[in-house]
């Protein structure tokens, strides 16, 4: 949605209330206002000297995230696993054979906490995913490694995880979604450069 909060709007993308059930439209396809079109309708009546374009993008990835993670949940069934597990063997996972990594690579990867992964280990080693040695020439040094159950749980999981990903954006061409793409890492790289980090 294009609309400026003053005034001048794009014909294709008008805020309306949500309560209102009419349709939008965008592109070729009618939409339905949602509760972020409601919200911001209603900043526009209370405070028309802004620009509210930006909070039109940002409010919807934010209503989405949990309602995606909801959703990707459900993917894991009876792998036992949960996010914080599911993230740690995708990265020994993908990493290679022979699926080792320390946790300082494991925390890089994961943009963790060395804290946080060692939490995520004890759990994991508990139920014989993974194994935590010492180095040979190195005893400071330790290897996190997948067990061949760790690699059968994650494949398993893995194919499930792809399946729910793809019924989420299966709304959207792979046109779109490599538009989609490119928006999301243009925007990432711009936030994760220095000029932009806190």
């Amino acid at each position: 949605m294009t609309t400026d909060i003053k005034g001048n709007s794009d014909p294709h993308t008008r805020v309306l209330p949500a309560r209102t059930g009419i349709s939008l439209t965008t592109g070729d396809e009618p939409t339905f206002p949602d509760a972020v079109d409601d919200i911001l309708e209603q900043w526009a009546l209370q405070r028309p000297d802004l620009n509210l374009s930006a909070m039109s993008v940002l409010a919807r990835i934010a209503r989405l995230v949990p309602v995606i993670n909801e959703r990707l949940a459900e993917s894991f069934g009876d792998s036992g696993l949960d996010f914080p597990s599911f993230d740690v063997l995708s990265a020994l996972r993908r990493s290679g054979e022979p699926y080792e990594q320390t946790p300082s690579q494991l925390a890089e990867s994961m943009m963790v906490t060395a804290g946080a992964v060692t939490q995520r280990l004890v759990r994991l080693e508990e139920q014989g995913l993974v194994t935590r040695t010492h180095n040979k020439t190195d005893r400071r040094k330790v290897i996190v490694a997948l067990t061949w159950r760790g690699v059968r749980v994650i494949d398993n999981a893995l194919v499930q995880h792809a399946r729910q990903e793809e019924a989420i954006l299966s709304l959207f061409t792979d046109e779109e979604r490599a538009q989609f793409t490119g928006y999301l890492r243009r925007l990432l790289v711009f936030l994760s450069s220095p000029d932009h980090k806190g």
